[in-house]
């Protein structure tokens, strides 16, 4: 059978990344995005429908005749600090707009389903190294709406035999500049893109930023910085296309880890991009953010197991990557 994936949220940052891996593959792909932060050059070859998943009515309207062999949900605003801000906006956007879209796969038929999901489910870890049996308490309402479309997806499976693999990122990084692809958010939170861009000029202009801000330096780790389990974007990429295969034939909603397994500090990521980059990258030491833990790692060992899925892309690779996507802008 042809198959046809339906990715919402394609043009968004991991979601464009798993777009071009599916088009590689033979995959045929449509994209549904509201475009509110995602590009719509990202999508590349793939068919592109622009649509705002909470409007229940053009989502039907606009997919009507059409048939899907498996739907991967990207789509969703991914903020900590302004879910904490704007609550129930996270709640309208990612809780009934993914409820849309799993109700369109219920009545449309489609039996697999892949969502991303993040490690904010967890909350604050009780172990430095976290496997899936660790408790669901997320501190935020970004973290809360992510559970909350778990739950569904786990009833889903009970009552309507709607298969599911929700994946729980840790640190996406990197790019796929060969592509033209990278990480491309306005405000950008992240801290590599936040590193690599304070040594790139601004719009032809010098740019300067002023120095890194590291949150904290009194944490009990190595160097007093947090440690943080660093993703590259395409290992993620190829999780979600594994994840699609293995739920063929399969019942039942899955949750599963994603994370290279091992963890960087804040001053590691720092050194390794002055590395890179061949320049000293100035930083200055700001008082810890709350509800920062000292560290969170993946144990990703389940996603190996049942995807035979490894990361292949080092922490090297992965600012390498970026810097490469970042000059070429």
């Amino acid at each position: 059978m042809h198959e046809h994936i339906l990715v919402a949220g394609g043009a968004g940052y991991i979601g464009s990344h798993t777009v071009q891996l599916l088009l590689d593959q033979g995959y045929q792909v449509t994209v549904l995005d509201n475009l509110s932060t995602g590009h719509a050059r990202s999508v590349g070859q793939a068919e592109l429908i622009q649509c705002d998943l909470c409007d229940k009515r053009a989502l039907l309207s606009l997919l009507d005749g059409k048939t899907f062999t498996g739907i991967i949900h990207f789509a969703g605003k991914s903020q900590v600090g302004e879910s904490i801000a704007e609550p129930l906006t996270y709640f309208d956007n990612n809780v009934t707009g993914s409820l849309n879209l799993i109700n369109y796969a219920v009545q449309a038929g489609i039996d697999r389903f892949v969502f991303s999901s993040s490690a904010a489910v967890y909350g604050h870890p009780s172990s430095s190294v976290i496997d899936e049996h660790h408790a669901i308490k997320p501190i935020n309402p970004y973290g809360m709406s992510k559970a909350m479309v778990e739950t569904m997806l786990v009833e889903g499976a009970r009552s309507q035999g709607l298969s599911s693999i929700a994946l729980r990122y840790f640190n996406a990084a990197g790019a796929w500049p060969d592509q033209g692809l990278g990480e491309d958010h306005d405000p950008e939170t992240h801290l590599i893109p936040n590193v690599l861009t304070s040594l790139l000029p601004l719009h032809g202009k010098i740019h300067k930023p002023g120095p890194v801000k590291i949150f904290g330096h009194d944490y009990a780790t190595d160097d007093g910085t947090c440690i943080r389990d660093y993703i590259h974007v395409r290992d993620l990429a190829e999780a979600h296309v594994l994840a699609l295969h293995h739920l063929k034939g399969l019942t039942g909603a899955l949750m599963l880890n994603l994370g290279s397994g091992s963890g960087n500090s804040v001053l590691e990521i720092i050194q390794t991009c002055q590395q890179v980059t061949g320049r000293e990258i100035p930083y200055l030491v700001a008082p810890r953010r709350t509800g920062d833990p000292a560290v969170l790692v993946a144990d990703n060992s389940l996603a190996g197991e049942l995807l035979g899925w490894q990361p292949q892309r080092n922490l090297m690779m992965i600012i390498e990557d970026a810097w490469r996507w970042h000059q070429k802008r």
